[in-house]
């Protein structure tokens, strides 16, 4: 089964987030498709990465980006990820 088609965790799903916005500026429908979220779950996670300084919202382009905290956060998860499935 796809990686996005399965239950994924909040820290998949924030990660994924990220990784979206990661190097681009999207409008949240684009994250929402590219994400593979249904919009009112995005919206949470938009607030709660917003709240935590992992996102920005780029309020003349109604886009949002990564910021280099984001990134930061993206890097620790991506490393945690491959330790886990090399370990198993």
């Amino acid at each position: 089964m796809p990686r996005q088609l399965r239950h994924r965790s909040s820290s998949e799903i924030i990660s994924t987030i990220l990784e979206v916005t990661n190097g681009n500026r999207l409008r949240g429908r684009e994250i929402q498709f590219k994400a593979y979220l249904p919009y009112n779950i995005l919206k949470d996670y938009l607030i709660h990465l917003l709240e935590c300084g992992l996102i920005e919202y780029i309020e003349g382009e109604r886009k949002f980006k990564t910021t280099p905290k984001g990134m930061q956060a993206l890097q620790t998860y991506n490393k945690m990820d491959e330790m886990f499935v090399k370990s198993h």
